[in-house]
């Protein structure tokens, strides 16, 4: 079925989609809304291994909603883990 051309997307909408509550889940919650994009480098490794997880994740029916909320949770208990002082197996890792 073709689409409709007169359903096409107006490029000058006041009110586009937002992509940083598209990313985080919308304002379901106010969590969401105190949300910032944050830039880092990772190897490669380490980007291929989180996208893998997190598609073995996805399918294995886990309730993770996008890789933001997995990545902070990673990043949660990896923060915990620090704060264990000289106990931590990050701290050892570096």
């Amino acid at each position: 079925m073709m689409p409709d051309p007169n359903d096409l997307p107006d490029f000058f909408d006041s009110t586009p989609v937002d992509p940083i509550q598209s990313a985080t889940g919308g304002t379901k919650s106010p969590a969401a809304k105190t949300k910032k994009k944050a830039g880092f480098y990772l190897s490669l490794h380490v980007i291929e291994r989180f996208d893998r997880k997190f598609h073995e994740l996805k399918l294995a029916g886990a309730a993770i909603d996008n890789k933001s909320m997995l990545l902070e949770a990673a990043l949660s208990f990896a923060l915990d883990d620090l704060d264990r002082g000289e106990k931590s197996k990050v701290l050892r890792r570096l």
